[in-house]
């Protein structure tokens, strides 16, 4: 009778093992229907179409800060269930997408103008970075923190970004740590500095345009 039990409990061990390593290696669901039509059903070719990086070629000016212009289903219903997302980032001389982590999805940059800075941080606490020149890719890894910078005083430069997952998240951390109403004190506790400073850097952060 023991032995019995035993087995079982091994048995429903094994299962909440499987169960558990299914959820965490799990990307979008995987659909049963080529696509997922909207609620009231019309599906023509402007479902399938995205408009929104047109600005991109109609000799606008450029931007004076870091600007991301996204597809992702928030901007895109179409790419529901198809495991994919689009962004296009723009940044001016000495402009950076500040660390980040996208918890849903690896993304894959390509640079197709300008340099950049790139790096990610991995869960030994590693840091790996690259000078991006023009036609480069890099690889951030799934849910690892990360960062782009033009260093470049003169140039700007133009990169576009695939995920994964047609909702990749973007956690910022800076935003994240600063700007969530985290009480001052655990803050100032975590980074071994004091209150006043932790102050500084969130009045900062709510002062940036």
């Amino acid at each position: 009778m023991a032995s019995r039990t035993s087995s079982l409990k091994f048995f429903s061990l094994l299962i909440c093992s499987i169960a558990i390593v299914q959820m965490a290696a799990a990307g979008d669901p995987d659909i049963i229907t080529d696509f997922i039509a909207p609620p009231n059903g019309t599906v023509d070719g402007n479902f399938f179409t995205y408009t929104g990086f047109r600005v991109l070629v109609g000799g606008g000016p450029p931007p004076t800060a870091f600007k991301v212009l996204k597809a992702t289903l928030a901007e895109f219903p179409s790419l529901n269930g198809q495991s994919v997302s689009y962004a296009v980032l723009q940044f001016p001389s000495g402009t950076t997408n500040p660390p980040h982590t996208h918890p849903r999805s690896a993304e894959l940059l390509f640079l197709v103008g300008g340099t950049l800075e790139v790096g990610f941080v991995d869960t030994k606490n590693n840091l790996f970075t690259q000078t991006l020149q023009a036609g480069d890719l890099f690889v951030f890894p799934k849910g690892l923190a990360h960062f782009q910078y033009n260093a470049d005083s003169q140039n700007p430069a133009l990169a576009i970004s695939a995920f994964g997952s047609a909702n990749a998240g973007t956690v910022s951390i800076p935003s994240t740590l600063f700007a969530t109403g985290i009480d001052d004190n655990v803050l100032a506790i975590s980074f071994k500095t004091d209150v006043a400073t932790i102050q500084k850097l969130k009045a900062g952060l709510a002062a940036k345009p």
